[in-house]
């Protein structure tokens, strides 16, 4: 969705927007305040995590669990429930699904499970990108929200296909949304991997680029086993990797189908009039 000019963009009765970027760039603390505005915030990562990821995600808590002779005996006997109690400023049980490759004394789970996890995150990703049509309709008609915004994930441009004009989620998502992309420079980058190593969140690595990675670190730390990385090492180290890689990937979408704001006007956004007037500075006509 493209305006012609900032008049049009003020005159959008029913806002509809979809915001990109890195994680950590402020995605969510703009979806949380515009939701305070009385918008409809549809958080990518919640859907996944509930929707197409739950089940994955509560059978390996009881896998966990069933290694504990006494959880094991209620878990059997259907004497205690667990769930996961995800939500959308805690993603915590969708990370540790996720999981981090390497040592097994250190918190790991092996390469190949780690990648067929991804692959599932993958599959889970799409789904949730392409309900958002479907959540505006639930948004209107069911709660009377007028506007919407779509919070997406950091790895939104690694599911998708830029130079391919028929892409299904790029397609769905810009015929519906307008597609705004927050950019952080590279002189963002150590602030981005310092947060990120605090507090990481749920990561995608498409397969070639996680392959190469991978095999990179271990050349690199002279790791000559993959049960011998370290996985909190490998996960930070991956993280700015993927910051450099998804850059242009996010560039070129926001080209070609969006708009681009700075990482820094973010935390300027009090309130809706501020960010209308920061997406007609984007639009810039």
């Amino acid at each position: 969705m493209k305006f012609d000019n900032t008049e049009q963009l003020r005159n959008w009765s029913s806002r509809a927007v979809t915001i990109m970027g890195m994680s950590g760039v402020g995605k969510t603390t703009l979806a949380n305040l515009l939701r305070d505005d009385d918008w409809f915030h549809y958080s990518v990562d919640y859907r996944i995590g509930t929707r197409y990821m739950g089940e994955h995600i509560v059978d390996n808590f009881k896998h966990e669990a069933m290694k504990n002779p006494f959880l094991r005996e209620l878990l059997k006997t259907d004497s205690i429930y667990i769930a996961s109690n995800i939500s959308f400023n805690n993603l915590d049980p969708l990370s540790t699904y996720l999981g981090k490759p390497g040592s097994p004394d250190k918190g790991g789970i092996p390469f190949a499970e780690y990648k067929r996890r991804q692959a599932q995150h993958r599959e889970a990703e799409i789904h949730a990108l392409t309900d958002v049509p479907l959540f505006m309709e639930k948004a209107r008609n069911i709660y009377g929200y007028e506007h919407f915004i779509c919070d997406t994930g950091g790895s939104l441009c690694e599911v998708v296909n830029p130079a391919d004009p028929g892409d299904t989620v790029l397609k769905s998502l810009s015929d519906n949304t307008l597609l705004l992309y927050i950019r952080g420079t590279k002189d963002h980058a150590a602030a981005l991997v310092e947060r990120f190593s605090e507090a990481p969140k749920p990561m995608y690595y498409q397969p070639e680029f996680l392959d190469k990675t991978w095999a990179a670190f271990k050349c690199e730390f002279d790791v000559p086993h993959d049960d011998e990385v370290d996985p909190d090492e490998f996960i930070v180290w991956g993280f700015e990797k993927l910051l450099h890689h998804r850059m242009p990937i996010y560039e070129q979408i926001a080209v070609k189908l969006g708009y681009t704001v700075e990482m820094q006007d973010i935390p300027l956004v009090r309130d809706e009039k501020d960010f209308m007037d920061l997406l007609a500075r984007s639009i810039g006509s």
